[in-house]
């Protein structure tokens, strides 16, 4: 697959087709054993790890926030170098998180608790993205970021995203295709190839393995409700 600088691209697929080995090979959390891939025509092996990764932002399904203040859980999105706490909030304000940590009475110095368990599941996103947005990434990787939320927590978690992706290369692994419709394009894996790539409208038009997830999805949503 080829994915073009500053355009937001979706990876889609039933579970264990290799969408989350995809998001793995690019941040170098191993090798791969054939093939190559390529960051502006550099091979990715060719690049020190310590310098690819900085200029990646991850977020993953569970945010993983340690036992200290909140703005020491976003700060670690830098541990390259010292941080400003003016930093801090500016990465708190991309996240849509600054207006509730501001109300809160000991501000960004609140403690979360173990593994963020003082905030809900879409605050513990947001300053996950806050964290990933800190180095101002050039690579924006969101491997299932809002598929534990509720509805509620889920829409101010994508409008925080929506956010983020500006002028950024950005991967979206999304269990609900309703997430990324908007996408520049959509990448849709079986077995670990690639089967399909086009927008959301194109794909449905294909009548392929999208259009088949597609409306697997509606029904369960349906037949839900």
């Amino acid at each position: 697959m080829e994915i073009e600088s500053g355009k937001t691209v979706a990876l889609v697929g039933s579970s264990g087709c290799g969408k989350s080995t995809c998001i793995q090979l690019i941040e170098r959390f191993y090798d791969t054993d054939s093939g190559n891939i390529l960051l502006d025509d550099v091979n990715i092996k060719d690049i020190n790890v310590r310098n690819l990764r900085s200029h990646i932002g991850l977020v993953f399904q569970e945010p993983v926030l340690f036992s200290c203040s909140i703005a020491e859980n976003i700060a670690y999105g830098n541990n390259f170098e010292p941080v400003d706490m003016n930093e801090v909030i500016a990465a708190a304000r991309k996240a849509n998180i600054h207006q509730f940590i501001a109300s809160l009475p000991q501000g960004y110095a609140t403690t979360v608790g173990t593994k963020g368990t003082q905030l809900s599941g879409g605050q513990k996103q947001r300053v996950a993205i806050a964290r990933a947005l800190l180095r101002d990434p050039k690579i924006l990787l969101l491997d299932e970021a809002t598929s534990a939320l509720d509805t509620e927590s889920e829409h101010i978690v994508q409008e925080a995203l929506d956010n983020a992706r500006n002028g950024r290369t950005c991967i979206i692994i999304a269990h609900r295709l309703t997430t990324i419709q908007t996408a520049d394009f959509i990448i849709v894996v079986h077995k670990g190839r690639v089967v399909e790539r086009g927008t959301h409208q194109d794909l449905l038009k294909m009548k392929g393995y999208y259009y088949k997830l597609h409306n697997n999805q509606y029904a369960m949503k349906n037949s839900n409700m």
